[in-house]
């Protein structure tokens, strides 16, 4: 926590750890980030969190928790037990107690008493554990102010200037009085103020405003340093609000100057207005200062986009000139580009170092990762953001990030190969309207921090192999690809025969992949009976050359397996430790397949799932039963035979974040939910508003369908549960079902024209007869 080692020479940048704990208020229901994410009753994470290498922790000991009902009834047990924990693991506790939260029922962030209650419990905090040296006594105070004061969003869901002030100025208050509790037990007790450090930019007609907002963003840190006073900008703002001058004059008088500040930064923290309302999409658009016009992430509107958390660093540096902390680095994306994300803050750090800015650490935010911030926690919908941890898995899963920052920790090279594509924020399809030009006063430095960047920006990264170039699986894979910015390479039979030694040995020696994933294989399920041979030869043979090729050459393998492995016998869904009972010549293909390719390869991914629907493809069930029931036209589904459907966009973004975190061994990847062929059918017609009494059931045995087939093949995992809900992904299908995507035609076209006629392979195309069970 020291940025200076004996002898005077500045240490190495820190690595710290965060966990979102936020306990916030919306009318009389309380959100707990700790319940949500398991660490509530969860306290060997402090082992996990420890081995990542983190100097400090971002730690709540929350008033809301500890003490509801007052300080003479408080419950230490909680932090009794983890605070010894973390130091004796190495790592440095920085006390929360209030994070985005209200305290307890009985007060609120309006309520005169709130600091001199907050104060009495953090001098028991300090009492209890005189050791403790860093504290936050209140997370964000100006951003919280926002949400609860001005936007009504957290309680007490207040809407004007005067309640945004009045919660700023008692919650500044309640960090001053706090300290002073602290420091009368532990006179060297340091404080670490975070909040949330952003940008406003904007048009011209907006620049009144713009300015207004970039002077609000420091009003607490400015408070606190005893700045405002009647030479500040917002003095008379502060006074029209509802402040008296003994209000703001008492922050002089009782200063209390951040130890260090705590910058928190998001790809959301910089904005952009313009008057131009009518440019953007409705839920961007708004008025301010009177004045209509839209408020829009900076990212999603300006061509060049800005040189990220950089320049920020500098001008707080300069405001202030007081010691730093990044407190919060986290984006809610796919793997890679969290990854992406983290290496930016990272590099911004080391160069604001050797510019002279006294910064102290990176703290990757969410290790547990969060739920619902889409919302603004306001309700409790299960959208859940993973960070260096997933804890939708029975224990927290560690995933790519818990290994980078194990690298950033010890000082390694980082080794990841996503890490050399752009993140979305700078990519050219991140835009949510036309693109906006760059205003002129941001053109230096946005050219400056972009060649800070360049290092991470190249474009000499090793590919993703991904093999059946004409199947739907393939090319889903390569256009998710595509739009991920993911290095890939799309291959036919032509390029690799997967079941030929020497063609697999020769494309992996090519084009040099760290990852392969295997989509291609024998579909035709009925035709199997009879063409064993070649089902076993696309089927098992080929995956298991691909293992044995993979692993001589250190890559990453994910290929698929299917719910025809199980016999249907069972009256609950497989979980992915249930014995192996194929009934027919396909669901033994993927059996064997599954042990030749593990037996292999032990650091590959087999994913079991089933009954592709998606967008992307005209021959899935879903889309054959909505086209032909659109057009009036009977359609026939057997209503004996119940399935997990699996979305397909879902299917290829959840196997590249697992690729990406290099996780191995089975996993049943399906959408939680259970249908027959008809309901789904059904269900399907109702989402999309399409009249279904051309939809007709009928038994499996009148389908004349060669193959045997198990009745019951619902899958569920016991590793984890990291596919949205059935209806869920319906209703996004529905919604994208009718849309045209040029690239994704072009793809497929290209793909097509790759493959020669004579391949001396019959192309294994999914028919719509097939389109019941694929993989």
């Amino acid at each position: 926590m020291n940025n200076t080692s004996p002898n005077s020479q500045p240490r190495p940048l820190e690595l710290w750890g965060g966990l979102e704990c936020t306990v916030n208020r919306v009318q009389d229901d309380y959100f707990s980030q700790l319940d949500r994410n398991g660490h509530a009753v969860r306290n060997c994470d402090i082992g996990r969190f420890a081995a990542l290498g983190i100097r400090a922790i971002r730690y709540p000991i929350l008033w809301e928790r500890t003490a509801p009902d007052g300080i003479d009834k408080a419950d230490w047990t909680w932090p009794d037990e983890r605070l010894p924990a973390l130091r004796d693991a190495g790592v440095t506790p920085i006390a929360g107690l209030v994070h985005h939260g209200s305290g307890p029922r009985d007060t609120s962030l309006l309520d005169p008493a709130f600091p001199e209650r907050l104060a009495e419990y953090a001098g028991a905090v300090a009492a209890r554990y005189p050791w403790l040296t860093y504290y936050t006594p209140v997370n964000e105070p100006c951003t919280t102010a926002r949400f609860a004061g001005l936007y009504g969003v957290w309680y007490p869901h207040a809407r004007d200037d005067a309640s945004f002030i009045q919660a700023l100025l008692i919650q500044c208050r309640a960090v001053v009085l706090s300290m002073r509790a602290i420091r009368a037990v532990n006179p060297d007790a340091k404080l670490v103020q975070t909040d949330d450090l952003g940008k406003t930019y904007s048009t011209l007609e907006m620049a009144n405003v713009a300015e207004f907002y970039n002077e609000r963003r420091w009003l607490a840190w400015d408070l606190l340093c005893g700045m405002v006073q009647h030479e500040h900008p917002l003095w008379n703002y502060l006074i029209r609000s509802g402040a008296t001058e003994a209000d703001l004059l008492w922050f002089r008088d009782n200063t209390c100057p951040p130890d260090i500040i705590g910058v928190n930064y998001y790809v959301t923290s910089e904005r952009w207005l313009d008057h131009r309302p009518e440019r953007y999409p409705q839920h961007h658009r708004g008025v301010a200062d009177g004045i209509a016009c839209a408020d829009i992430e900076a990212s999603r509107a300006l061509a060049t986009p800005t040189a990220g958390i950089g320049p920020l660093l500098t001008e707080i540096w300069e405001r202030y000139r007081l010691p730093l902390a990044i407190t919060e680095a986290h984006i809610d994306a796919n793997r890679e580009d969290q990854l992406r994300w983290l290496l930016e803050i990272w590099q911004a750090a080391h160069t604001a170092r050797a510019n002279g800015v006294d910064l102290r650490a990176v703290t990757v935010w969410s290790l547990l990762g969060s739920f619902d911030w889409n919302s603004l926690v306001t309700r409790n919908a299960g959208y859940y953001e993973p960070g260096p941890f997933d804890v939708r898995s029975p224990t927290p899963r560690p995933t790519a990030l818990a290994a980078m920052m194990r690298e950033l920790s010890s000082g390694q090279p980082l080794s990841h190969p996503v890490l050399r594509g752009q993140g979305w924020w700078r990519r050219p399809g991140r835009f949510l309207c036309t693109p906006v030009a760059t205003p002129a006063a941001l053109t230096s430095i946005v050219a400056d921090g972009h060649r800070l960047l360049g290092a991470a920006a190249g474009s000499s990264a090793a590919p993703i192999l991904i093999t059946g170039a004409t199947g739907t699986l393939g090319r889903a894979f390569a256009r998710v690809c595509q739009k991920r910015n993911l290095a890939y390479k799309l291959l036919s039979r032509h390029d690799m025969d997967i079941a030929n030694p020497a063609s697999v040995e020769r494309a992996l020696r090519h084009y040099q992949p760290w990852a392969l994933i295997n989509t291609s294989g024998y579909v035709r399920v009925d035709d199997a009976e009879n063409e064993v041979e070649r089902c076993m030869r696309e089927n098992t043979a080929g995956p298991a050359i691909l293992a044995e090729a993979c692993a001589r050459h250190g890559v990453h393998l994910t290929t698929f397996s299917s719910d025809l492995v199980f016999d249907g016998r069972k009256e609950r869904p497989y979980v992915e430790s249930d014995a192996l009972t194929p009934l027919n010549v396909y669901g033994r293909s993927k059996a064997e397949s599954e042990a030749a390719v593990l037996a292999r390869h032990p650091g590959a991914l087999v994913v079991r799932t089933s009954a592709f629907f998606g967008p992307w493809d005209k021959h899935n069930f879903v889309t054959l039963a909505l086209n032909a029931l659109e057009r009036g036209e009977t359609f026939v589904a057997a209503d004996d035979m119940t399935v997990s459907p699996t979305y397909v966009p879902d299917l290829v973004h959840t196997c590249l974040d697992l690729a990406i975190d290099r996780e191995c061994g089975v996993w049943h990847l399906n959408n939680g939910g259970s249908v027959t062929w008809f309901a789904l059918a059904q269900l399907a017609a109702g989402k999309a508003g399409i009249d279904a009494s051309t939809l007709v059931a009928q038994s499996s045995g009148t389908l004349g369908m060669a193959a045997a087939r198990p009745v019951y093949s619902v899958l569920h995992s016991e590793r984890g549960i990291l596919l949205p809900t059935l209806e869920n992904a319906l209703d996004r299908y529905i919604e994208l079902r009718t849309v045209i995507d040029p690239e994704y035609e072009e793809l497929v076209r290209t793909a097509e024209t790759r493959v020669p006629v004579a391949s001396g392979h019959r192309q294994q195309e999914q028919t719509p007869a097939e389109a019941v069970h694929g993989f």
